[in-house]
C-alpha cells in the first residue's frame, strides 16, 4: 500500500482548529491574506507562494461541502497506507450504478500523491487557470493512474486589504530632530523604510509619507524629541547653563559655550553673576519660516569640591586680602 505524499494541512496553515467555525477560518484568513498580499510584499517570491497557499486553504474550508470531503480523506494521511476498500460518503453516488453526486467512492491508494488525490475527489472536471487563462483538465476515471496536474488559485476575489491611513511614533534626539536626513524606521507590520527626515523637527510634528499606509493609504509619523541634557528649547530659543569658576566669575573673559552648531566663544563680564544669562543672536532653533531663534546662556558659578595644598593658601591669602563684604548689610 502507498502512502498519501505531498499533503497540506489547511487548518495548520490557516492556523485555526480542525473545529473551527467559519467565522473564525475567514478572520485568520483575512489576517494572513494581509500579512502576506503580493501588494504589501513586492519581490518577495515566498510570501508570493505563502499567499497562494493560504488561499488554496481557504477555498478548501470555506465551502461546507468541500471541508467535510476533505476532512473524510485527510485522515487517512495519518496511517501508515490505505485500506484496499474505502468508507463510501455519505451523500456520494453509487459507483455500482454509475451515477455521480460530484464524487466516486474511490480507494484512497490508487493515488500516487496528495495532489491527484485532492485533483479526483474534490476537484473533478476541467478547471480554469486564473493566472494564464488556460483550463486544465482532471482525469475523470478515479481507478485510473491520474497524470494530470491539478492547479491551484486564490479564490476568485480574495479580499484586499482597505486602503486605510496608520500613524506611527517616532523619536528622536534634539540633534537629529535638528539636522534632519535619513533615518531607517521599523513599522509593526515588520516593514523597514528609509526615510529622508526634514530638518526643524519639533515635538507633536506629523510628517505624512503618501502610499506607505496599509493598501496605499498614507502613513503618519508623529514625532517626539528626546530631552537633551545640555539643551532646552523654549519657543524657537535655547536655554543653556555655562557653569564658570569664581575667578573666571570676578575677572570676566572669554570662555566657551556649546550650541547646535558646536562650541562657540562669549565674552563674561567681570564681577558676573550666578543665574545672569547672555543671549547668542541666530544660535536657537529654526522657527517655521527658517528663522532662527537665539541661544539664552545662563552662567552657573561653581566651586570646587577639592583643591590642591598650594590653591588653598592662595585662597587664605586672597580672603585675608579682599575687601568684598557681601553679608555688610544683613549684619547693619
Amino acid at each position: 500500500m502507498q502512502n498519501l505524499q505531498n499533503f497540506r494541512d489547511y487548518y495548520e496553515i490557516l492556523g485555526v482548529s480542525k473545529d473551527a467555525t467559519n467565522e473564525e477560518i475567514k478572520k485568520n484568513y483575512r489576517r494572513l491574506a494581509r500579512q502576506y498580499h503580493p501588494d504589501l510584499n513586492p519581490g518577495n517570491k515566498e510570501a508570493e507562494e505563502k499567499f497562494k497557499t493560504i488561499g488554496e486553504a481557504y477555498e478548501m474550508l470555506s465551502d461546507t461541502a468541500k471541508r467535510a470531503q476533505y476532512d473524510q480523506f485527510s485522515r487517512y494521511w495519518q496511517q501508515k497506507g490505505f485500506p484496499k476498500q474505502t468508507p463510501k460518503a455519505k451523500g456520494w453516488g453509487d459507483s455500482r450504478t454509475g451515477e455521480r453526486n460530484g464524487n466516486q467512492n474511490v480507494d484512497p491508494s490508487q493515488f500516487a500523491n496528495f495532489e491527484d488525490f485532492l485533483n479526483q475527489v474534490i476537484g473533478v472536471g476541467s478547471r480554469k487557470d486564473t493566472r494564464n487563462g488556460s483550463t486544465t483538465s482532471t482525469n475523470t476515471d478515479p481507478f485510473r493512474s491520474p497524470k494530470s496536474r491539478v492547479e491551484y488559485t486564490v479564490p476568485k476575489n480574495p479580499p484586499r486589504p482597505t486602503r486605510r491611513d496608520i500613524e506611527a511614533r517616532l523619536t528622536l534626539p534634539l540633534e537629529k530632530a535638528y539636522q534632519g536626513g535619513n533615518e531607517r524606521i521599523r513599522l509593526e507590520d515588520g516593514r523597514s523604510l528609509e526615510v529622508t527626515m526634514p530638518p526643524a523637527m519639533v515635538t507633536g510634528q506629523t510628517i505624512r509619507l503618501r502610499n506607505q499606509g496599509i493598501g496605499g493609504g498614507d502613513l503618519y509619523l508623529k514625532i517626539t524629541v528626546e530631552p537633551h541634557p545640555l539643551f532646552k528649547l523654549e519657543g524657537v530659543n535655547i536655554l543653556c547653563q555655562v557653569p564658570v569658576t569664581p575667578s573666571e566669575a570676578v575677572l570676566g573673559g572669554q570662555v566657551e559655550a556649546p550650541t547646535l552648531d558646536g562650541p562657540v566663544k562669549m565674552t563674561i563680564p567681570q564681577g558676573v553673576r550666578s543665574g545672569q544669562r547672555f543671549r547668542l543672536a541666530n544660535k536657537g532653533y529654526p522657527g517655521e519660516n527658517g528663522k532662527r531663534g537665539d541661544q539664552l546662556v545662563e552662567i552657573q558659578i561653581v566651586t570646587p569640591k577639592s583643591i590642591s595644598q598650594e590653591e588653598r593658601e592662595l585662597y587664605e591669602k586672597l580672603r585675608q586680602m579682599e575687601t568684598f563684604k557681601p553679608r555688610a548689610d544683613l549684619l547693619g
